[in-house]
């Protein structure tokens, strides 16, 4: 019996998002706990090692706050911020079992994030309420999909089989 009132965050869920998201495309799944025009978005996303996530940041118009916060529940990603250009800026390994299991992003920082483990699962929260052909600006990089951003990401991931995952360019 569900309640609409009390909503369960389960491993009955995270498996089957994480199932979803093995078998898509592309390599990720999002489930919402919000609905679309909520003022507070907050939600799952699922990733495997593969996925592309274009680089992007978000603005909201001047009553919405712009922020994105993200805590890794389960395995590990990395975090890049590129300037305006798309020069690489800053990179993070966002671990569950690290130091960092959380960042939180101001508004318009331009951003990707690479799976680093299979299965990786993210809780995002943002303000709402979602636009969808106004909530992400995208930098000049390849469409999702293409030979292209399949070296971004092998070449992204590369960054954090270093040592330390974590480093300033600046």
């Amino acid at each position: 019996m569900t309640n609409p009132q009390f909503k369960r965050l389960t491993q009955d869920l995270l498996d089957d998002i994480t199932e979803k998201a093995r078998s898509s495309s592309r390599l990720r799944q999002n489930y919402n706990f919000h609905e679309l025009g909520e003022k507070v978005q907050r939600f799952l996303n699922v990733l495997q090692p593969g996925t592309y996530v274009r680089p992007h940041r978000h603005r909201r118009n001047s009553e919405v706050n712009g922020f994105e916060f993200f805590l890794v529940l389960q395995g590990e990603l990395g975090m890049i911020i590129m300037d305006e250009k798309g020069q690489i800026i800053h990179q993070e390994r966002v671990s569950a079992q690290g130091d960092t299991r959380g960042v939180e992003l101001a508004e318009g920082t331009y951003h990707t994030l690479v799976a680093l483990a299979p299965d990786t699962i993210v809780l995002e929260l943002k303000e709402g309420p979602y636009d969808p052909s106004t909530d992400k600006e995208f930098l000049d990089f390849p469409q999702e999909g293409t030979v292209a951003a399949r070296q971004l990401v092998a070449t992204w991931q590369s960054y954090f089989t270093e040592a330390d995952g974590d480093r300033s360019i600046i």
